[in-house]
């Protein structure tokens, strides 16, 4: 193998005798390499938004969220309390009742998912570091106060610093009549606004946070309660801690991670993710031709070289050998150069945010577009780039043997 090597990498070095090669040979280098850049930046650009996106859900989604087999609630006299508080790494348990209602502000009428929750809540949620306006207040004073979604606050034109106007909340009585007055059918109960926060679109379209005992009143609800949120302490084993709840808690409940919580999403990113990259493979395979095109003129313009190995010993198989490695060489290089160009533009982008989202201003948590480089894309795009290159060159090579056969009868004569 050394002698193949040492041969092609001669050739790949010096100037061919007809300068139009040597400009193919460098085309097909830049494109290998700007292929091979744009699959890392691409990807890096995804795996930002990936942990954005995750770390937004973070903030709302409990690491572990416990709710009914079947029905939608359960009886939280029932569930084992102290049972599960006595599994290591979990860090507090949260009654929730979450339930639709109409809520009515000034004039603004709109459909939302009441959420309550009791008062270990605050202690583990991070939803206080995505408040946009007021603060995470549930109750002061013995008197109950609402964290409402921004869009719901966009749609019903709240203003936390109106304190004389309240968020009127309407649920159908339990024992309500159809045909009875209004009065009769829908329990209403009063509550003011403490602030407004932002997560991601559907929760802030979706969801007000209250009080527990404010949700019990409005839906009169008892002991019942639709799910159990755990929190977790730092560094634990979610999925270990998941299982053991499972076994404890039977076959009547479903217990699931954050993962679990929003499959579909997670999904939905990580299939477009390598859809993108089978895009660009796919673009990476064009650009490519220019290696099958640069190596089909060199084996034409080595004829001479190839007779002369002819007559020192050379076998057909050594010739393939030759120039395989010399396709195998551009793609390689290519693809080296194209990791450290992809790796450089995606450090200076996490140093520095040249792109930017809202050059222009605008509403974005971000202003730069989000950067995460993981070693697994670069053994992927490596690995792609190298079968490529591989098939790339096999092309021209495999035809090596007519030129061979041509240059035995010369060489016999």
């Amino acid at each position: 193998m050394k002698l193949p090597l040492y041969i092609a990498w001669r050739y790949l070095k010096s100037k061919k005798s007809h300068n139009v090669i040597n400009i193919i040979s460098g085309i097909s280098v830049a494109g290998v390499t700007i292929g091979t850049m744009a699959l890392i930046v691409v990807l890096s650009v995804f795996n930002g938004f990936e942990s954005l996106v995750i770390s937004l859900f973070n903030s709302f989604d409990p690491p572990v969220k416990i709710s009914p087999f079947k029905g939608k609630t359960f009886d939280s006299k029932t569930y084992p309390w102290a049972e599960i508080a006595s599994i290591p790494g979990i860090s507090a348990q949260t009654a929730v009742i979450e339930e639709k209602a109409l809520l009515r502000y000034g004039t603004a009428q709109f459909l939302v998912t009441l959420k309550g929750v009791d008062s270990t809540y605050q202690s583990w949620t991070g939803l206080d570091s995505m408040m946009t306006d007021g603060s995470l207040i549930l109750e002061f004073k013995d008197q109950p106060y609402a964290v409402v979604g921004q869009g719901v606050a966009y749609y019903l034109g709240i203003n936390t610093d109106d304190y004389d106007t309240f968020i009127e909340a309407y649920a159908p009585r339990r024992s309500g009549k159809p045909g009875a007055s209004p009065d009769q059918a829908f329990n209403r109960l009063d509550i003011r606004p403490s602030g407004i926060f932002s997560v991601q679109q559907d929760f802030d379209t979706r969801y007000v946070i209250v009080p527990i005992g404010f949700t019990r009143e409005l839906f009169e609800y008892t002991s019942e309660i639709t799910s159990v949120e755990i929190a977790l302490a730092k560094d634990t084993d979610t999925e270990a801690i998941q299982s053991i709840i499972s076994q404890k808690l039977g076959p009547g409940y479903v217990v699931k991670n954050r993962f679990e919580q929003q499959e579909t999403l997670y999904r939905i990113m990580h299939s477009e993710k390598w859809a993108i990259f089978l895009i660009l493979s796919f673009i990476l395979v064009i650009a490519t031709f220019n290696v099958i095109g640069s190596l089909s003129m060199l084996i034409l313009d080595k004829k001479k070289d190839i007779a002369i190995l002819y007559s020192l010993g050379a076998d057909k198989q050594l010739i393939k050998r030759i120039f395989m490695v010399e396709g195998m060489l551009v793609s390689l290089s290519g693809a080296i150069a194209g990791l450290v160009l992809g790796a450089v533009i995606c450090i200076v982008q996490q140093k520095f945010g040249l792109v930017q989202i809202n050059a222009e201003g605008g509403s974005f948590l971000i202003s730069a577009y989000p950067v995460l480089m993981q070693w697994q894309d670069f053994f992927f795009v490596f690995i792609t780039v190298s079968v490529i290159g591989m098939m790339a060159a096999w092309i021209p090579v495999r035809n090596t043997g007519k030129v061979d056969s041509r240059l035995t009868a010369m060489h016999s004569r």
